[in-house]
Order: C-alpha cells, then structure tokens, then sequence
C-alpha cells in the first residue's frame, strides 16, 4: 500500500492530493425520489497527518471522515482511521464501505477480496462486480437486555410512553436498540437531544437505534452519544447489530439481503444492506456510494 499511494497518482484526475479530502454519499437509497445516503469525506493518503489533522477535518465538513494510511502488518490491503467532530472512532461502516468502493474506482484495490486494518480490527472486505458495491465484514453481535429503570430512562428523552423494549448490541460499538411500534411512530419521535449523553453514559452505548420491524421492511433512526450532530442518516455498525439481533429472534431472512432504511426522517434517505456470513460468524454491511460534487 505505501508504494501504490505514490505510484498510482495519475490514475485519475478526481484524486485528491495528500492531506486532501474526496467527497462521497455511502448507503445511498437508489429507490428514493430524492437524493440521499450519508456524506464521507475521505482522504485518500492521510500519511504526514497527525491526529488533531484529521479531527479538524472532520469538524470542517461536519461528517465522519475517512483516512487511509499504509498497512502495518503485511498482507492488508491498507489502514483506516476514521473520525468524528469530536473524536476518533474504532470503526465506521459507511466511511469504510465509502473507502474501499472509492479505492477500487482509483485502481488501488484490484482484488475480489483483500482485509485491511482499523481500530476495531482486521475487516474481511469482498468486491461485488455486479452491484458495484463494497461489502465489509462485521462479527458476530453481542447482546444484552436493558432492565426495565434503564428503558424508562430511554423513553423519557425519547419523549414517548414508557414500557418499551430496548437491548444493548454491538458488533464494534454498542448501540442501544428501541423497538418502535410502526415506521411513523419511528419518524415522528422528537428526542431531548440534550440528555443524549447522560443517557448513554448511564446505559454504556454510545447512541440510541429506534427501529421499527414492518411488511415495507426495516427502518431506523441514530442519535449518537456525542459525535456532534444529533443524527445520523446512516450507521452501518448499528444496522449490522440490528441485523444481530433481528436473526437471533427469527426475524431476517435466511439466504437474502436485508435492507434498513434509515435517514427518512431527515430527508436523506439511506438503504444499509446487509447478508448472512456463511463462512464465519456475523455479516456482510454494504450500499450503493455515489461521488459528491
């Protein structure tokens, strides 16, 4: 990867430089009238950036950001770092879906499959030819139901009736699961984004997943603990636990891709696809991305 960062340049002319940022929309809703998917400011060779850099970027275009920096360890593809506003994140779905369909676009990865390396791990990553898609590996997700004091916490800054159903789930980053009667109890919810972050920290998660489970399909919303907005348009690592939990309980299909909407509410609707792992434990997360001009 340190040689192809230099040597591949040329390849076309949309390349950033060094230190620069390309713009992407990841997870994008094809079906939509309107456009949407969830913005990725990447930076194509991050070397010579420290890590206040890449923050500052990040608080500049307001968007989790992506930074691709040699491989450490042979036989990776490259590494990721990814931050927010506020901080640097282990891991981030749609900026490393983001990053590797832009890296195929430039030539940098050729391979039907490769890994690179992140915070949170190794990432199995596949190319799908037919869909143009990038799609990563996430593992197996961890569960834990909230007791009831904790979900009547969750519904007094979601601003709803308490008696909910909420579990904690992670595949990288634990997100706090809410299952919402209907998709336009999910998009009518006006949460106190203000008590956002004590909220959190009092349940371990780092952001709420309200859900709702349809014959339309599966729907979502994300409000992070603090990554400096107060929502997201789409958060593959929550859709991937959500796909966790949704198949411990029989509520996915088999052997088909599973699509969480998600955005709607904000006007940037988004579509997380996700499949069964059949080769080891947990799932593939992919999307259709798109450039930003």
């Amino acid at each position: 990867m340190e040689s192809s960062l230099t040597d591949l340049s040329s390849i076309r002319p949309v390349e950033p430089q060094a230190g620069e940022a390309a713009l992407l929309s990841v997870f994008v809703d094809a079906s939509a009238s309107v456009s949407g998917g969830n913005p990725v400011p990447l930076v194509r060779d991050a070397r010579g950036m420290q890590a206040e850099d890449m923050q500052a970027l990040a608080a500049y275009h307001g968007h989790e950001s992506a930074f691709v920096l040699p491989a450490d360890e042979p036989d990776y593809l490259c590494r990721l770092r990814f931050f927010v506003p506020g901080h640097e994140m282990e891991m981030c779905g749609h900026a490393t879906v983001g990053a590797l369909w832009a890296l195929r676009q430039w030539g940098y990865w050729t391979t039907p499959w490769a890994r690179v390396q992140t915070l949170s791990g190794s990432v199995d990553i596949e190319w799908d030819e037919a869909r143009g898609w990038a799609w990563i590996s996430q593992p197996a997700v961890t569960l834990a139901l909230l007791p009831a004091q904790q979900c009547d916490a969750i519904a007094t800054v979601l601003r709803i009736d308490p008696g909910l159903h909420a579990v904690n789930a992670s595949t990288s980053r634990v997100k706090t699961l809410v299952r919402m009667p209907d998709a336009a109890a999910l998009d009518a919810l006006a949460p106190d984004f203000g008590a956002m972050r004590d909220l959190c920290d009092a349940i371990d998660s780092t952001g709420l997943y309200p859900y709702a489970v349809s014959d339309d399909g599966v729907f979502a919303r994300q409000f992070p603990k603090a990554s400096g907005y107060p929502e997201d348009a789409a958060t593959g690592i929550a859709a991937a636990a959500l796909w966790g939990h949704l198949d411990s309980v029989g509520e996915v299909p088999a052997d088909q891709i599973c699509t969480v909407r998600q955005g709607v509410a904000m006007g940037s609707p988004s579509a997380i696809q996700l499949r069964r792992r059949t080769d080891a434990p947990g799932c593939w997360l992919s999307g259709e991305t798109q450039w930003l001009t």
